[in-house]
This record gives structure tokens, sequence and C-alpha cells, in this order.
């Protein structure tokens, strides 16, 4: 009630018409929450301790910050967007050319939204360029999942923050089917916290679901371009912690360029590559092998201590927290290129980025018992079946041996048996 008070007045003051909806009750009752794998675990002390100092020095650290990062911003460029596809579809070699940006000399091949994305967002663009502190963003495509309102938000918080969600037009007709959403020309569409973006079905650049969502997970930064920090959120979370606690205590304090949870059983980017296969969340398996075979041609190597400070190759995408700048928008751009080159999972290209870009970006990957207490995950609605290529169309992977393969040596080092 507090954070739709202050919505009505803020509207009130602006003149701009907003409408809200209260979800029914009904609405997301077949999802269950996840339960988590560390019941006993107690609240870390890592987030509460700077609630008080994050209200206080919010206004001057972000002023300074916004300084700073429109500094770094200046020596990256990006493409006009013109290409065959949304991203190039670059060879391995090709993509791997852009890894080294210390000149910045080179355009980046990232869209720009305008020109090739969602030109129905277009509307929104005047709303999206005004979010110049940060934003919260989530999408849901293909109606897989319910919206789910942010918890522990502060009461300034509102006035802060952005929240924006982009859906498209089968989750607007489920919307609609609970009588949440209807199209009233002439008012924003609000639903609690999130402003709904719509996004027509005609305009999406790729068939499968998952993958036009990674538009915005990856390209926050060119959607919402005078923004300093962002917060992503895939939509089967709920986000329990307020944001600006977040990217003080993520982030900021530890003057990282991104903060990520690690998997919770997951080190090497083989080990999520079979997970991915076996679990079928990528029903292409032969695509997934190919994918490894050109990481490992490449150079791709398993986790060894050699990576510290980083413990682990494999993060827990569904929270992502930036600090908008030129190392963080360098890796969003890179990886975004492999997602379109091979699928939209993005814990298998990671470490491939993130070893081999220059200059290095700073990730703090938290352990996973904190993405536990900072956000509830929900199941999605629907059993997935577009995962990947058709089933008529897809190709299992032979059981060849790996002896020849240009993943063997990788193999052999995480399994202890290599021998120069």
């Amino acid at each position: 009630m507090i954070e739709e008070n202050l919505k009505r007045r803020s509207a009130a003051r602006s003149g701009t018409r907003y409408r809200y909806r209260r979800q029914p009750r009904v609405y997301g009752v077949s999802n269950h929450i996840v339960s988590i794998r560390c019941k006993s675990c107690l609240f870390p002390s890592m987030l509460g301790k700077w609630v008080r100092l994050v209200l206080k020095e919010k206004k001057k650290s972000f002023t300074n910050l916004r300084e700073r990062e429109r500094e770094r911003e200046r020596g990256i460029k990006y493409g006009a967007g013109k290409g065959d596809s949304f991203a190039g579809n670059f060879s391995a070699k090709e993509r791997m050319s852009f890894f080294n940006h210390t000149n910045g000399d080179r355009p980046l091949p990232a869209d720009e939204y305008r020109e090739f994305s969602f030109p129905s967002i277009y509307s929104y663009r005047s709303a999206m360029e005004k979010c110049d502190g940060v934003v919260v963003a989530s999408a849901i495509f293909g109606d897989h999942d319910k919206i789910r309102q942010p918890k522990g938000l502060g009461a300034q918080t509102l006035e802060t923050v952005c929240f924006f969600m982009f859906v498209d037009d089968a989750t607007l007709r489920g919307l609609a089917a609970h009588n949440i959403l209807t199209n009233i020309n002439g008012e924003v569409d609000m639903i609690g916290a999130w402003r709904i973006v719509r996004v027509s079905s005609r305009e999406l650049p790729y068939d499968n679901p998952p993958m036009n969502g990674v538009i915005p997970k990856h390209l926050v930064h060119r959607l919402f371009p005078n923004s300093m920090f962002s917060v992503w959120l895939d939509a089967k979370l709920q986000l329990t912690v307020d944001p600006l606690l977040l990217i003080h205590s993520l982030v900021v304090s530890k003057d990282a360029d991104m903060a990520i949870s690690k998997h919770p059983s997951n080190v090497h980017t083989m080990e999520e590559a079979m997970a991915t296969a076996r679990w079928k969340k990528w029903a292409d398996v032969k695509s997934l092998r190919v994918q490894m075979e050109t990481y490992c041609e490449m150079g791709l190597q398993p986790w060894s201590p050699s990576k510290h400070p980083y413990t682990t190759d494999v993060p827990d995408t569904a929270l992502i927290i930036r600090r908008h700048g030129l190392k963080s928008n360098l890796f969003s751009c890179l990886l975004f290129n492999e997602l379109e080159a091979f699928n939209p999972r993005d814990q298998l290209a990671f470490a491939y980025v993130r070893d081999f870009m220059i200059p290095k970006i700073d990730i703090n990957m938290f352990e996973s018992e904190v993405f536990e207490h900072i956000a509830m995950e929900y199941r999605h609605n629907l059993k997935r079946h577009d995962a990947g290529a058709p089933a008529s169309t897809i190709k299992k992977a032979s059981s060849r041996d790996i002896k020849g393969s240009s993943c063997e040596a990788y193999l052999l080092k995480m399994w202890g048996e290599y021998n120069d």
C-alpha cells in the first residue's frame, strides 16, 4: 500500500496516468517455491551492516560513480546493428578477435536496439533513458513465469530505482486472462513496482523464448544507456532484499564490476555442459558438443587454483548485479555474441569470456547460500518443449571416445589424469 501511494503521488505531480492492478490470489498458485539447499544457514551479516550506510551515502557515491563510469564508457564503441543477424553471425575466431579491447578503436558487434531488436519499445525509450541511477530488469516471454513483486524495499527505493518487466504477446494474454493488465490507451502499464514493457512477438528476432530473453538480460546497458547500475532477475525469482543494499554490499564495497552467485555444485564448464545435456536443458546435444570442442580448441581450461581469486568457472546467472562501465559492458556484449552463436545457456560461455577478455573484469562470485537469502525461486509455469531444436531435427551426439578430441586435454586435467 505504501508503494502504491508513493507511485500515485509521483504520478500526480508529473501528470502521468498510472494504472495499478492487484494480483489476484489465484495468480501463481500453481507455482511452488523451490526449497533452499541450506536451511540451517544463518542470514549473512554482510547484507545487514550496510543498510543505513546505503541510504546515507547513496546520493554522494552515485554522483561520483556516474562521472567515473561515464569516463570509462567513452572507451567502448558499438556497431551499427545492420548485420544479417542480431549480433552478426561471426565465426569463433572472428568473435575472439573482439576480446582484446585495449585500444577501443574497433566497434563491438552488440546490436543497437533502436535499429534491430524491439521496434515496439520505441514508445518506452524516453522512460528507459531517464532511468539514470539503478534499474531492476526482468522479462517473461512465452508466458513461462508469473510476475513476482519485490520484497524488503526501503521507503525511498521506488523513488530511486526503476523496475522494468519486458513481456511478449503470449504473456500479455495470460495477464489479461487474470484481469491483471488490459490495453487502455494513454495509460502507463504498472503491476505493483513493475513498469510493463510490451514487446510484439512479431518483432522478436529468435523463435526460442529463452534466447529472446537474453537480449534484455545481457544487453541491459544498451536498453538503459544512462543507468549506472542494474540488477537482472530471471522471472522465476522474487527479490527479497532492497536492490540498493545488494549493489552496495556486493558490488560497490567490493570494488567489483559485477556480482553473481556461484553454482551450488558444478565447478568446471564441462560439468555444466554435461548436466545441461543430462537434464535436457538444451535438447540439441550435438551442438553442445560442438560448443565445448570450440572452446577447448580456443584454449579454455578447466578450473584450477591458477584461476584464483575465482573458485569456480560456473555461475548461477539467474541474478546478475552490474556496475555499468567499460569492463562489464564489454563482458556482456561478448557473452551475448557467444549465446547467439550457440544457445542461451549463458553458464557455458561464462568462463570462456571471463578468462580471455582484455581488460579483465572483476567479478564478485558470492556463495550460493547468499543467493538463497536475497531471492526466492519459483518453478516455471510450463514444461518447456522448445529447449533447442525441434525434436524431429535434433541430432544426438555420438559416443565416440574422447581421444583425439580438442577437449581431450581439458577432460584429463579435470579428472586429474593429465600428464605433460
